[in-house]
């Protein structure tokens, strides 16, 4: 009998994505009776419930802070048990946006512009309009750091940037970015291969935290994408390149913009959602993978010392 212990909930803006996640793993798992599954919120008895229960692996399903961080990744390390997706060092790089796009810079991928913004920095408003107007214009885009999923994303014209900047003051730093129009393709990988793409319609603005998750948002969803097999190589090629140069494991999503015939990757995602509303099983069902066989592939290439 194989333990697996599944972490779920955290303390991200995405717990609930997280809950619904392992909801759907958990179901399909269960239909294996040669498993023993505890699912556990990692709270301040964590470490103790993974000692007691001795688990063969664990199966992270933590989304955002502290669970695809780094942060959970370096206590499963010092207690040398196998865990899911990526790593310390791939976990922080890919979901510090900074970080992320100045390893795409160096290495040849496009990403769009950007400037970080410190809330500790005092601001002129009419210096600080220009500034954004001759470095990325507008509208342009508003984010988090390193938080994932979408949340906290905001789309600003001139008149209303300050506003929402304003509304992110919790999180000290954030990222301006030049807002590229175009399709939306997201990539998956599994086990440094390429899995598949998607494109994504959605009816809102773009495809945030409701237009994934809500699926009152009616976000549709492309699967053969209608691109040529040059450009469909291209976008899968880039995605790969991402994955390997943040070095991850197991599944990663890569997001993308299609502008005027160039892709702009926008971030690399290293716990991409399993829900049923989510993209990488979808994508793994169009090439004949079945939702359960996606988790035993993600399980089998569990690890330490990533």
């Amino acid at each position: 009998m194989k333990k697996i212990l599944i972490l779920a909930g955290g303390y991200s803006k995405e717990k609930e994505i997280s809950i619904q996640t392992s909801k759907s793993v958990l179901f399909e798992l269960k239909k294996d009776k040669k498993y023993i599954i505890k699912v556990v919120n990692p709270d301040g008895q964590f470490v103790k419930v993974l000692r007691k229960f001795k688990p063969n692996v664990v199966l992270n399903l933590l989304h955002g802070r502290y669970g695809e961080d780094g942060y959970i990744q370096a206590i499963l390390e010092s207690e040398k048990v196998k865990y899911t997706h990526s790593g310390v060092l791939s976990s922080s790089l890919a979901i510090d946006k900074e970080l992320s796009k100045k390893i795409f810079i160096k290495n040849k991928i496009l990403t769009p512009k950007f400037l970080k913004y410190s809330f500790k920095t005092s601001m002129n408003k009419k210096q600080f309009l220009k500034k954004l107007k001759s470095k990325l214009g507008f509208p342009l885009i508003i984010k988090p750091l390193n938080e994932g999923s979408s949340v906290n994303v905001f789309i600003c014209n001139k008149k209303n940037v300050i506003k929402n900047i304003n509304k992110l003051l919790d999180y000290g730093e954030i990222l301006l970015e030049k807002y590229i129009p175009g399709r939306e393709i997201q990539v998956a990988i599994l086990s440094g291969k390429i899995l598949g793409a998607i494109e994504l319609k959605p009816k809102r603005k773009f495809y945030d935290y409701q237009a994934k998750y809500n699926p009152k948002a009616k976000t549709e969803h492309l699967i053969p994408i209608n691109i040529s097999d040059r450009q469909y190589n291209e976008v899968t090629k880039i995605a790969q390149k991402a994955h390997r140069l943040l070095k991850c494991r197991g599944v990663s999503r890569s997001d993308f913009r299609f502008f005027k015939d160039k892709f702009y990757l926008l971030e690399t995602n290293t716990q991409p959602g399993m829900t049923s509303l989510s993209l990488v099983p979808e994508i793994a069902k169009f090439n004949n993978i079945t939702f359960k066989n996606l988790i035993k592939k993600i399980l089998a290439d569990a690890s330490i010392k990533k």
